[in-house]
């Protein structure tokens, strides 16, 4: 098929972008995109492509713009039940902290996912992730988190390979187990991070390869790194023995206190490090140096009514590579739709709307390191592309609450978005 005429096509092509190089949008003005099979083609300007495939389908995008399909690297996509009580405590002046000292938060989440049969987690979670797809993400990452015990753990990653399997939405399994300290250890941390070193990680890697085998690369592991959760010298525990493993590594850092998660990210090549909102100077310019993707989740702080965001700029200062990511989780972000996140980047970490898609794009896909095959639109690439309502990229970011998406484009396949997703039908 071939989708010509678009008002512009963004291209993101040249792999992730670094510094101040971030927003190069590769845009072509009245540009076209020839899709054959789950793959891009070609992408050029339509006059060529269209006297180059005379044969092909159309596809006419006249009046709309074209882009990749947003990528979302840090999701908790995966629960049940909500805690819309919860917010009005904070709203009423409660720090998460305390909630969670009480036995609320992530706890409370995990009460709920471990008493949750198999197939309600799926249809609670299948409802999420289309919500997300019709919102423009293609690929999310997302994270088991919400068990805190081997078996619970393990049905979150049996429900995400299951979501993965039917789409449209794709999805990169983590494994979180670290998410918080098990209910059952709450005096006695150390002890709960020697199980997940000793016990949970182990246990992952033989039912991964057991059920995914070859064909699947790992999941990630990701832990964190914060107070009232796991401390540096745990979370170095914790990543080592994942690393040892054969894991790819993530890490939560800096979402409260600067404890030194950035730089230990760095230091184990891990693929990012994700929240970084008091994260120091030196931490920036170690991320600066790295290949590490800083991950900043602005509806988080949005979410908690705070008003200290990522250092975006110290970090596009530092030539580090920035991307964006919704952290959709029931107690402090609920919220499905990478477009208000690129509205929200503009205003609160001061990105202009090209430098935020590219953070919510090519970036984005580094930060989950798939950035060979999704995230731009390139010749040889998977064929992951939105086309917009509207004829300008800037409307993105401009524009927040609704959702400016018309088509989305997942592995070829073409979905109508309206009052619900369904295949193009031309």
């Amino acid at each position: 098929m071939l989708i010509h005429s678009a008002s512009q096509v963004l291209t993101l092509a040249g792999g992730p972008q670094r510094g101040d190089r971030l927003g190069d949008l590769g845009l072509i003005e009245d540009g076209a995109v020839l899709i054959r099979g789950e793959e891009i083609a070609a992408v050029g300007p339509s006059r060529d492509l269209l006297a180059a495939y005379p044969h092909e389908p159309r596809l006419d995008a006249s009046g709309c713009a074209v882009l990749p399909g947003f990528v979302d690297p840090h999701t908790h996509l995966v629960w049940a039940g909500d805690r819309a009580a919860e917010f009005e405590m904070k709203m009423a002046g409660a720090r998460y902290l305390d909630i969670l000292a009480a036995g609320g938060g992530i706890l409370s989440t995990v009460r709920a996912t471990r008493a949750a049969a198999l197939e309600d987690l799926l249809a609670q979670t299948r409802a999420r992730a289309l919500r997300m797809f019709a919102h423009g993400t293609t690929t999310a990452e997302a994270k088991t988190g919400y068990g805190l015990e081997t078996a619970a753990e393990l049905k979150l990653l049996d429900a995400l390979l299951r979501l993965d399997a039917e789409g449209p939405l794709e999805i990169a399994p983590t494994f979180l187990g670290a998410h918080a300290v098990a209910p059952e250890f709450k005096d006695n941390p150390q002890a709960y991070t020697d199980l997940l070193c000793n016990e949970m990680l182990p246990a992952v890697r033989r039912w991964w390869d057991e059920r995914a085998g070859a064909a699947r690369p790992l999941p990630f592991v990701d832990v964190f790194c914060e107070t009232g959760a796991f401390d540096l010298a745990q979370s170095e525990q914790i990543l080592t023995r994942a690393r040892d493993l054969g894991f790819p590594l993530k890490i939560h850092a800096d979402e409260f206190d600067n404890l030194g998660g950035a730089s230990l990210a760095v230091r184990l090549g891990a693929a990012s490090a994700d929240h970084l909102v008091k994260t120091s100077a030196a931490d920036i310019a170690a991320l600066g140096a790295s290949e590490t993707v800083a991950v900043s989740l602005p509806c988080t702080p949005f979410g908690l009514a705070e008003t200290e965001y990522t250092p975006a700029r110290a970090i596009l200062e530092a030539d580090g590579i920035l991307a964006l990511a919704t952290d959709c989780n029931p107690g402090t972000a609920w919220n499905e739709s990478m477009q208000f996140v690129i509205a929200l980047a503009c205003r609160t970490l001061k990105l202009t709307p090209a430098q935020a898609i590219a953070a919510a794009t090519i970036n984005a896909a580094h930060a989950i390191r798939r950035a060979d095959r999704i995230g731009s639109l390139e010749a040889g690439k998977q064929a992951d592309l939105l086309v917009l309502s509207v004829p300008d990229y800037r409307q993105l970011g401009y524009r927040f609450g609704g959702n400016l998406v018309r088509l989305v484009v997942k592995r070829g396949r073409v979905y109508e978005v309206g009052a619900g997703i369904r295949p193009w039908s031309g």
